[in-house]
């Protein structure tokens, strides 16, 4: 093996190293709660449990809104919010993943396709962050910033695939085809709008992201 080949080998070795140490399994990031109620592949069927959301509301293109979104809640999780406890200081927030974009639906043709029509122009967009589970809606800090909105939300069921690689448009599209084209030949029936879940932060190599379309059922 030439010195070259070997100094390339390590280089990857160790962005690889880099990467899973700060994704989310080996930072033991938190998700939300839910149970695989059955799974066939990459397809799975969840049962969620009932969660607590900072939600904001951005506009533009997928890759637009996700910048705006992040910092919106960032912001807001890393300090720029009032502690419940002591109004007088503020609190940093664990970080959890997946972090989650959805369209919000301005027709009834942009709701169909979300989120595989990414890229127009002006689309509006939800994102939100589940908030670590130690908090209540009583303990949680107040956000500062108007934007960021703070939601309880109920238990649900999902469908979900999984993906790796980088989720975009052409790949999200494919994988929300197989999903609905599963969730068809079981005859089950959808209630809600595509999600896109992320799970790892941008550095992360491509094969080693994770990536989820979510529909509620």
């Amino acid at each position: 093996m030439t010195r070259r080949l070997t100094s390339s080998l390590l280089l990857l070795l160790s962005l690889g190293l880099f990467t899973v140490l700060f994704s989310g399994s080996a930072m033991a990031i938190e998700e939300p709660k839910y149970r695989v109620i059955e799974q066939a592949g990459e397809f799975e069927l969840r049962v969620y449990d009932p969660k607590i959301i900072a939600e904001v509301e951005v506009s533009g293109t997928l890759k637009e809104a996700s910048n705006k979104g992040f910092k919106l809640i960032a912001g807001f999780i890393f300090g720029k919010n009032t502690s419940r406890t002591n109004i007088d200081n503020n609190e940093k927030i664990s970080m959890t993943a997946p972090v989650t974009m959805q369209a919000k639906p301005q027709s009834e043709k942009i709701s169909m396709t979300a989120p595989v029509s990414m890229e127009k122009s002006g689309e509006k967009w939800r994102m939100h962050f589940v908030m670590p589970s130690k908090y209540t809606l009583a303990t949680l800090p107040k956000p500062n910033n108007d934007a960021v909105t703070i939601k309880q939300v109920d238990g649900a069921k999902y469908a979900v695939v999984r993906f790796s690689g980088f989720a975009g448009k052409a790949k999200a599209e494919k994988k929300t085809a197989e999903l609905e084209k599963w969730l068809e030949s079981r005859n089950i029936k959808t209630t809600g709008k595509p999600e896109l879940a992320r799970y790892n932060p941008p550095w992360t190599l491509p094969f080693m992201r994770r990536n989820e379309v979510m529909i509620k059922y």
